[in-house]
């Protein structure tokens, strides 16, 4: 057996009798504030892509290959290629969460989320060095892949023991982790806007040592998630629980999860979740180009295109847009647990009928309310559709919960999660290339996405069939109990003397207040900080 700290061990990690399960859910929004930086990592690109030129980029020679620039030092990285560390981080998160769900199970969310923590601050450190001696590779493989990995296991590591601290809410429990996640560019974009700025100087762009800050703190922020993690007893159910046994979706066995990529259950949620994040992600990353190219000088009051705009207007345009981006990523927040919390009234199957279907009929009316530049309303329905783009995360690991069993989720989940791999491919390359081939057909900017709406639109229909076919899983593929007890590598001797060595916390309400402090008001000035610039869409 490996050497590792004792203090990792899963035993260490049993909660004693009268510990207070909302102890738990800081813990979770802890790590995923953190790691949630990684859709919040736009703000860096102009700055990086000014490492030589400092005000303006110093492009490299026209003739020089593409992977010369990943080691060169004489010119500007391109904000095509640091944009692959986007592309790096969502795919490796979908294939790390896959290939160690398992081991997740196995060793215990705070194992995970101590891996989790060094890898993506780790890789915070790896990256900031790239950008001292100019080396681009190192940021591909600090933040795009070791960060990536870091991603893949933090996003993860909470999603089973929030399930089986609040089996009466599922839904609300894993949309209080996953809001986190969309939360964290909410805290860590203007963060690392004002750090930068803070350290710029006439020959720095301040990326460096904001990268290195940014390090250190989600460092100590995530290390506090990881030792407040604690598991509930084997077979705990909290005071008055009684299973929601009438509801023919919510299973009373387990799965393994070798076993749950073998059920059309699992394939029929994959292509669900795959439709409903690549109609939404592609839209998240051109949220800002969107909006001005459809109303263009409408955003100031004047009737005129996008293309026929001054320096000056499409400037004032793009401060606009800023805030539709800021409204857009508030939206995505908040349906991750208004969703997901509703899915514990109305069911998990139910919600996703009205993801896919609401969300088709979103997107088809979209090129209609461009046409008869009706803003508010445009807007509304990308903040409505983007509210269910995150609420089908926020809800799909209680989904997965009531079909599988709650032992192995984390792992099944895991495994689910490369349907986000593939979304992350699929949709940006949907919007952004059939954008292009409209354009080249000579179709007007302000008419570029329509074909792109009703594509994306028809998509969700697929989704729908899918969530349509989804049936109760046959009870031949449940495990026996003691395998399950096995596979956790947790005998019950192991936890009855964790219970012995554990206390119940001193002042336990005072606890509880300042644990949940700590992440509500990072994520308080953050929100302040995204109303204020959203304020500014409607202020013509």
């Amino acid at each position: 057996m490996p050497l590792q700290p004792a203090f990792l061990d899963k035993s260490r990690t049993i909660a004693p009798p009268g510990y207070n399960r909302w102890l738990v859910p800081p813990a979770a929004l802890a790590i995923h504030l953190c790691i949630g930086m990684a859709y919040g990592f736009s703000v860096f690109w102009i700055p990086l892509s000014q490492s030589i030129g400092i005000d303006h980029s110093l492009p490299c020679p026209s003739d020089r290959p593409w992977w010369q620039q990943l080691y060169q030092t004489s010119c500007d990285w391109p904000i095509s290629m640091l944009g692959w560390m986007y592309t790096l981080f969502f795919v490796v998160l979908g294939l790390s969460a896959a290939l160690w769900g398992g081991w997740i199970e196995k060793s215990g969310p705070r194992k995970a989320a101590f891996v989790s923590a060094c890898c993506w601050c780790g890789g915070l450190l790896i990256s900031a060095f790239g950008i001292k001696y100019h080396q681009l590779w190192m940021l591909w493989l600090g933040s795009g892949i070791i960060g990536g990995i870091g991603l893949g296991l933090g996003y993860i590591s909470p999603i089973s023991t929030l399930i089986k601290w609040f089996p009466d809410h599922r839904g609300m429990a894993t949309g209080m982790a996953i809001m986190g996640f969309g939360g964290g560019a909410m805290v860590g974009s203007p963060l690392a806007n004002r750090l930068m700025l803070w350290f710029a100087s006439e020959d720095a762009t301040g990326t460096f040592e904001t990268f290195i800050v940014l390090a250190l703190v989600y460092l100590i922020f995530m290390m506090g998630g990881t030792f407040a993690y604690r598991l509930p007893p084997e077979n705990w159910k909290p005071d008055g629980f009684v299973p929601p046994v009438h509801k023919k979706l919510i299973t009373k066995g387990n799965v393994h999860v070798n076993t749950a990529m073998k059920t059309p259950q699992f394939w029929m949620l994959w292509v669900v979740l795959c439709m409903n994040v690549t109609a939404g992600i592609g839209i998240l990353g051109m949220a800002s180009p969107l909006l001005q190219e459809i109303f263009g000088g409408k955003l100031m009051g004047i009737e005129l295109s996008f293309s026929t705009l001054t320096i000056e207007q499409k400037q004032s345009i793009a401060t606009i847009a800023a805030g539709f981006t800021g409204l857009l990523s508030l939206f995505n927040i908040a349906g991750r647990f208004f969703w997901s919390t509703l899915s514990d009234k109305i069911g998990r199957k139910n919600t996703y009928h009205i993801f896919l279907a609401l969300g088709c009929l979103l997107y088809w009316s979209i090129p209609s309310l461009g046409t008869s530049g009706n803003l508010f309303v445009f807007v509304l329905c990308f903040c409505i559709i983007l509210s269910m783009y995150g609420g089908g995360f926020a809800t799909i690991p209680a989904y997965l919960a009531d079909l599988f069993g709650t032992k192995m989720v984390s792992a099944i989940h895991g495994r689910l999660l490369t349907a986000w791999s593939t979304a992350g491919i699929l949709g940006p390359v949907f919007v952004n290339y059939i954008r292009e081939y409209q354009i080249n057909q000579g179709t007007t900017l302000s008419e570029v996405y329509n074909d792109t709406m009703y594509l994306l639109g028809a998509l969700l229909i697929i989704g729908l069939v899918a969530n349509l076919l989804v049936k109760p899983v046959d009870p031949k593929y449940f495990i026996k109990e003691t395998a399950v007890v096995d596979q956790n590598n947790l005998p019950e001797s192991a936890q009855s003397t964790t219970v012995k060595l554990m206390t119940v916390p001193f002042n336990e309400k005072l606890i509880i207040a300042l644990a949940w402090l700590a992440v509500i008001i990072p994520m308080t000035w953050g929100l302040s900080v995204t109303i204020r610039i959203a304020a500014g869409l409607f202020q013509f």
